[in-house]
This record gives structure tokens, sequence and C-alpha cells, in this order.
């Protein structure tokens, strides 16, 4: 089976073609920038894939702030340009998009955790163009002649994220402080929040059996079930390195609207695909410094 695979340079991207062989949307020049409608149209003609998974987005969320329109463009008007590019080219199979449990937006405490059935409240240009993309995606999964399973996926964290992202972000520091290389300070945002994360290999895991089980139309958690606080996986991260540090909070890191305690339910996803997570959170952070171990030496 020949599965289509957008983002394949990006983060998740790379354990997906661990997990499966897969096909890049990608041409002569590179991999296809999906604003670019007809690369994309001759890209999805090269390959006539019989499947697809839909990664590559703008997903940082201050980038979104900063360039609200760039965000717009990559991860909706990208989207369109993909599936009109499936239509023109006969596809009959099925393809995920990958979503983002952002779009939910601020969940009162005592209606946590977020289920699929709870209205869309996206906060962030980011999390208004996942949330967008869902809703064109499930139209076309009405009105075309092939199906379209979407995901509201949770925080993922694991070895090669980004040192954008705090947890990837922290790891880093905590190795340069234990290599020596920088004095025993760690500079974070707000740590008191919560969040859902899951392993990106987990993540992975569910994105190939929704592929193969998912139903037409419906949207699916990809989440772990379960919160932690950021200052609680700093913590655990640093006794794991074995390192002691100061903590300072560095006020271009905060963000605005934001969502104090969140996770999500995937009691939906577990029925209809038997997945649960199986990697637990310090193997994660394991994992992760020892990638920023090897990056650093």
């Amino acid at each position: 089976m020949a599965i289509l695979l957008t983002g394949a340079s990006g983060f998740v991207g790379g354990f997906v073609q661990r997990r499966s062989p897969c096909v890049a949307l990608s041409d002569a020049a590179g991999e296809v920038d999906l604003r670019d409608a007809e690369r994309v149209r001759e890209g999805v003609t090269a390959v006539r894939p019989d499947a697809v998974i839909h990664l590559a987005a703008q997903s940082f969320v201050p980038a979104s702030f900063c360039d609200p329109r760039e965000t717009f463009d990559v991860n909706l008007m990208g989207t369109l340009n993909l599936l009109m590019a499936l239509t023109d080219a006969g596809f009959r199979g099925r393809m995920l998009f990958i979503g983002s449990g952002d779009a939910y937006g601020v969940v009162p405490e005592q209606e946590l955790p977020a289920t699929e059935n709870r209205p869309l409240r996206p906060l962030n240009p980011y999390a208004v163009s996942k949330a967008a993309g869902e809703a064109l995606c499930y139209q076309w999964s009405q009105t075309q002649r092939f199906a379209v399973i979407m995901t509201r996926s949770f925080n993922q964290l694991g070895p090669g994220q980004s040192d954008r992202f705090a947890i990837s972000n922290f790891a880093r520091q905590i190795v340069a402080i234990r290599r020596r290389q920088r004095e025993a300070v760690l500079s974070v945002g707000d740590i008191d929040v919560t969040r859902d994360y899951t392993d990106v290999r987990d993540a992975v895991d569910a994105y190939m059996l929704l592929l193969e089980r998912g139903r037409n139309g419906e949207t699916y958690n990809v989440c772990s079930g379960s919160e932690r606080s950021m200052r609680s996986i700093l913590m655990r991260m640093l006794e794991l390195a074995g390192v002691e540090a100061r903590i300072e909070q560095d006020a271009s890191r905060m963000r605005s609207a934001e969502q104090r305690r969140m996770w999500g339910s995937f009691e939906k996803l577990r029925r209809d695909t038997g997945w649960q997570p199986s990697i637990g959170i310090d193997q994660s952070l394991r994992d992760i410094l020892q990638f920023w171990e090897e990056r650093q030496s």
C-alpha cells in the first residue's frame, strides 16, 4: 500500500516513516510546499497513493500570532490544496488529517477531560487554523468519494523535537548544565499549567490504527487521558539527569489567554481501534535527555 505523507521532514513525520514505509509529498526540488497548489497536484498525481497521512503544518503557537496569514495559508489553504489534488487524481482511499486538541480552547475544569463532542473555541491562530482544517475535512468526507478521518492531537513529546517546544527546551538546558556549558539556572515560562502529554511513538501508533480502522468523518482525541503540570515534568527531568538548578521565569515565554488545566479522553479512540498509550513518562524524558546528550557532545 502506497501511503503518501505530508510533513515527512518534521518531528512526527520522522517517526511515522520509521513505523511504516511512506512516500513523502515531494518532487525534484524537495518536499512540496502545500501552498503551491500546482506542485501539490503534480506530487499527488506522481504517487497515486492508496492512503494519505496529512501532518504538514505550521504548529508553533507563538509563530501563529506573529504571522497568522502564513499559518492559515499552510494549515487551511494547504489542506484544501491537498484535498483538491486528491479529488482530481481520482483518489478513493483513506486520508488522516492531524488536527489539534488546542482547538478546544478554554475548557472549564469541572468539564474535563475534553471529549470529542465538546464545541471548539480556539484561542490562537494556530488552533483556529486547525479547527477550520478539520471542518473542511469533514465536509470533504461527506461530499467526495474518499474517506477522511480527523484527529485532535494533544501535546506530544519525544526525542528529536525542536527546542522551540517547552519540554525539549528544558532538556536542552538541563543537559547543558550537566555538561557545565551554562550556569545552573533554568529559564522557563509558566510551568504551573497542566497538559496532556503523549509520547510521539504512541501517537504514531494511534495514527496508523486510525488510518486502518477509523470511521469516515469522525474525529478522535489522541492523548494520554491524564494531566501533568509542566513543573512536575521539569522536576522529574532534573531528578533523572541528576542535576540541581535554580528556576527563573522569563516573561517572554509567557502566553496570553492560557488554559490553566487541560487533558482529554481517548475513550473513543480506544473503542474504535483498541489503542492505548504504552510508553511511560520516565521513558520519554530519558529519551529526550539522551537525544540532547548526543546532540551536544
